[in-house]
């Protein structure tokens, strides 16, 4: 059942691909680090038919990325749980005669679903003790800078590709309504807002202090004149009410009340979004929102907001990035990061907004 790994390239066969599906990631800042991979895979196959497998929570996604001709949803919790689910879904990908499988999921079990399906030519990274799997396994480069370079090499196996870092998505107006509609009746005026997103699933080691936000964000409403919209998971609500309490000034909370198609009309609305490390984060560079992203134990080189309209704030600390998912002192990183470098900063971007407004 399953085909020999080889290390005859891609390209050599290349040509005669006809129709490809994409295991993409299962979170939201890695596939959109991944659409550049993505946009440069279309380009090398323009009449090829194009799929991509993911989970539901990040599938809306791909309904804003123009190439994209199936989307399939792996419904691990649903229809596809278990190892009969998987079988199914094996079955359900063999019927569609896929010619060549591309992971750019690390997972076993993505490499695993591909062989089972049969697709004849399978292409990943050597993660995860699943190489002989792969019809055409690449071996993970030392260095690849950015995560976006990480996901483009694999497809320049492919072929001659652009190393171009486009993130962009683009929203229907359908979508920016949904989400100025969800503003307004939550309390937007319409003046100038402000995006805070102050949680991230990874742990608590990525996450700026609460009472921080929380005054940065009164600021904002006070001296600024903006409303200030939370946004957020649904596991992350009660972030958003700890910052509520410590708020002089009501902010606009739709943490755990929006959907992802929500979430990113809202995020389109926003003049400027400031925010740790997370989805919500590359998903506003994507939408061409200024973004003021905030690091402590994450790397900025390698997963910082992706944009020419993006600004990170990060120290120097001689014990960052150490990757943790929680801060085994005293969370210095996070700590050396004042009120007043962020609150300036955000004033700074709504002043460029307002002057080009003006324009």
């Amino acid at each position: 059942m399953l085909i020999t790994p080889t290390t005859t390239p891609l390209t050599a066969g290349a040509p005669c691909f006809q129709r490809i599906v994409v295991r993409g990631t299962n979170w939201i800042g890695d596939c959109v680090m991944s659409l550049p991979a993505l946009k440069q895979l279309r380009r090398l196959f323009p009449r090829a038919h194009l799929a991509v497998l993911v989970p539901p929570w990040v599938a809306d996604i791909y309904r804003h990325v123009p190439g994209v001709d199936e989307l399939i949803v792996f419904e691990k919790e649903g229809r596809h749980r278990g190892s009969l689910g998987l079988v199914r879904l094996a079955s359900e990908l063999t019927e569609k005669n896929f010619d060549l499988g591309i992971l750019f999921q690390n997972a076993f079990e993505g490499a695993f679903l591909f062989a089972l399906a049969r697709i004849p030519a399978r292409l990943g990274y050597t993660r995860d003790a699943r190489a002989w799997l792969l019809t055409h396994p690449v071996p993970v480069p030392r260095q690849f800078g950015h995560q976006v370079n990480y996901y483009l090499h694999l497809v320049s196996r492919l072929g001659d590709i652009q190393f171009d870092p486009d993130i962009s998505l683009h929203l229907s107006r359908a979508i920016r309504a949904q989400g100025e509609n969800l503003l307004k009746e939550s309390g937007w005026k319409g003046g100038p807002l402000v995006g805070l997103n102050p949680g991230a699933y990874y742990g608590p080691a990525k996450r700026w202090l609460l009472e921080r936000y929380a005054a940065v964000a009164d600021r904002l409403i006070q001296e600024q004149g903006a409303d200030v919209a939370l946004f957020g998971a649904g596991e992350e609500e009660l972030i958003g009410y700890r910052i509520e309490e410590r708020m002089r000034r009501r902010p606009l909370n739709l943490i755990n009340r929006t959907s992802l198609d929500q979430l990113m009309g809202s995020l389109a609305c926003c003049d400027l979004v400031v925010t740790n490390d997370s989805g919500p984060m590359h998903l506003a560079a994507a939408l061409g929102v200024p973004v003021i992203a905030l690091f402590g134990s994450t790397d900025e080189k390698a997963t910082g907001p992706v944009g020419p309209r993006a600004r990170v704030i990060a120290k120097e600390v001689f014990c960052r990035p150490c990757l943790l998912r929680e801060c085994p002192i005293d969370l210095r990183c996070f700590a050396s990061i004042t009120v007043e470098e962020v609150y300036a900063a955000a004033a700074s971007v709504l002043s460029e907004v307002g002057k080009a407004r003006a324009y």
